[in-house]
């Protein structure tokens, strides 16, 4: 067995699933989902699926990861349930997942620079909310600062991967679990104070009911379709985080109530996240309905017509910033501890080799997808739009739905007894997910592969 770094307590490593599993998924992508797909019947749906789905697959992932301490793609070795040594072929989910993160920090990277773009433009004054501002205006410089800006988002884009290198260099649990300490009870703070002004401004009520209140005639296959996929965008499920992270946990941590802990404090802060948004958006009269650009467009209108609206949208745009650093750093390990264990780099270069070749690959063309490159399509996608596409709908889900038969039919009782190790008062519980793993997990993944394959590539 490896000797490898572990983290120094449960909190710490609660911290740094948090920080990965948090990030644009409950801050950006959640809210305009609910925006898109009705509000409460959403919301209700999501608690629902995090419960059924989420974190069940999130102890499969804790169980592959922490049970040789190895890195996501050697994880799929070793003996099955027979004491038979493992087919490499099963490797290959281990590859799949790297894709996806590969995929994911494409555009996730240039979306950090757009908020680094926009914290530069509102503390510079460019951008002022100081004073009531139309949707024309928002629009316009979107359109402008983002869409047609290539060179500016490119060195903001940069910064953002400089920030992630400074910390990754010190190291996989050192640096992430440094970052994730000190950043994540930030985000947490920076989060409360908004979720504060928010329900405090005049027309909150009409916003929080839009919110929380359950219209069941919205919940369709789309729906459901889009809950899923966010659920495993949410959680980080399918692109080797959470094997990678659980690689460095002690054999004596309790798997079952990590994952439990884990899976409910990502459900909070995405519902909290909505609270950021939606009881302002009503206050307003702002359309929650936007989709992706609601946060770019429709919150700086929110934001003028308050009290100190520049610094409002400094702090929320931070706390943008901060969510997006805590699942980076972690998404980019996967790869970089591939490169350490499997192909014997040393760090720097591992480092360096990622981060290069995302930014070239994936970085430059996600960003220039909408000016340079508008003109390249891939599944009548623009390059941005294929990526969150493709990594989200064909590798997050194949290689959780093949995570989950690893574990039910090959690792088979193996995989009960790692979960065990740490667990043992909660043996009837352990029983009762594997079954569920084994047989009901796999049948409902697959449903969503093929509904959003279609929805997205067919239709």
């Amino acid at each position: 067995m490896n000797t490898r770094p572990t983290w120094t307590s449960r909190l710490t490593y609660v911290l740094a699933v948090a920080g990965a599993t948090v990030g644009f998924g409950a801050t950006w992508r959640f809210p305009y989902l609910v925006g898109q797909n009705g509000g409460g019947a959403y919301v209700v749906t999501f608690v629902v699926a995090m419960i059924v789905i989420g974190i069940p697959m999130l102890l499969v992932e804790n169980a592959i990861g922490r049970r040789l301490h190895i890195n996501s793609v050697d994880a799929f070795s070793g003996f099955d349930h027979r004491g038979r040594l493992i087919s490499a072929a099963w490797k290959i989910v281990g590859y799949s997942g790297l894709v996806g993160a590969f995929g994911i920090m494409a555009y996730y990277m240039v979306i950090g620079g757009w908020v680094l773009d926009y914290i530069y433009n509102i503390l510079a004054g460019n951008l002022n909310l100081s004073s009531v501002v139309s949707a024309e205006t928002t629009a316009a410089f979107y359109e402008e600062n983002i869409n047609n800006s290539p060179l500016a988002i490119t060195i903001t884009t940069l910064i953002f991967v400089a920030i992630n290198y400074f910390i990754l260099v010190r190291g996989a649990v050192a640096g992430i679990e440094r970052a994730a300490k000190y950043l994540m009870p930030l985000l947490f703070l920076l989060m409360l104070g908004m979720v504060v002004r928010n329900l405090t401004l005049e027309g909150a009520w009409e916003g929080t009911v839009y919110y929380l209140t359950p219209d069941f005639g919205k919940i369709n296959a789309k729906l459901f379709i889009d809950v899923l996929g966010q659920v495993f965008f949410a959680l980080s499920l399918g692109f080797g985080v959470i094997i990678t992270l659980s690689s460095f946990v002690r054999k004596t941590e309790g798997l079952v109530a990590t994952s439990v802990v884990t899976g409910v404090l990502n459900t909070v802060i995405a519902v909290v996240a909505g609270f950021m948004i939606f009881p302002s958006l009503f206050t307003f009269g702002i359309e929650p309905g936007s989709g992706p650009s609601l946060v770019f467009k429709s919150l700086p209108i929110v934001f003028s017509h308050m009290f100190a609206g520049s610094f409002v949208a400094a702090a929320f745009f931070s706390l943008l910033m901060i969510a997006a650093l805590t699942t980076s750093l972690p998404i980019y390990e996967v790869i970089i501890t591939v490169l350490e264990e499997k192909f014997g780099m040393t760090r720097k270069k591992a480092i360096l080799l990622t981060l290069g070749a995302i930014f070239i690959l994936g970085n430059l063309p996600s960003l220039l997808a909408t000016n340079v490159l508008a003109g390249v399509t891939i599944f009548g996608k623009n390059i941005f739009d294929a990526y969150d596409a493709i990594s989200a709908t064909i590798f997050f889900v194949l290689t959780s739905l093949l995570c989950a038969i690893f574990v039910g039919w090959v690792l088979g009782d193996e995989a009960k007894k790692e979960v065990l190790v740490g667990s043992e008062k909660y043996g009837k519980i352990v029983d009762i997910w594997f079954i569920y793993i084994k047989y009901v997990i796999p049948f409902i993944i697959l449903v969503v592969f093929v509904s959003s394959f279609y929805d997205n590539f067919i239709k």
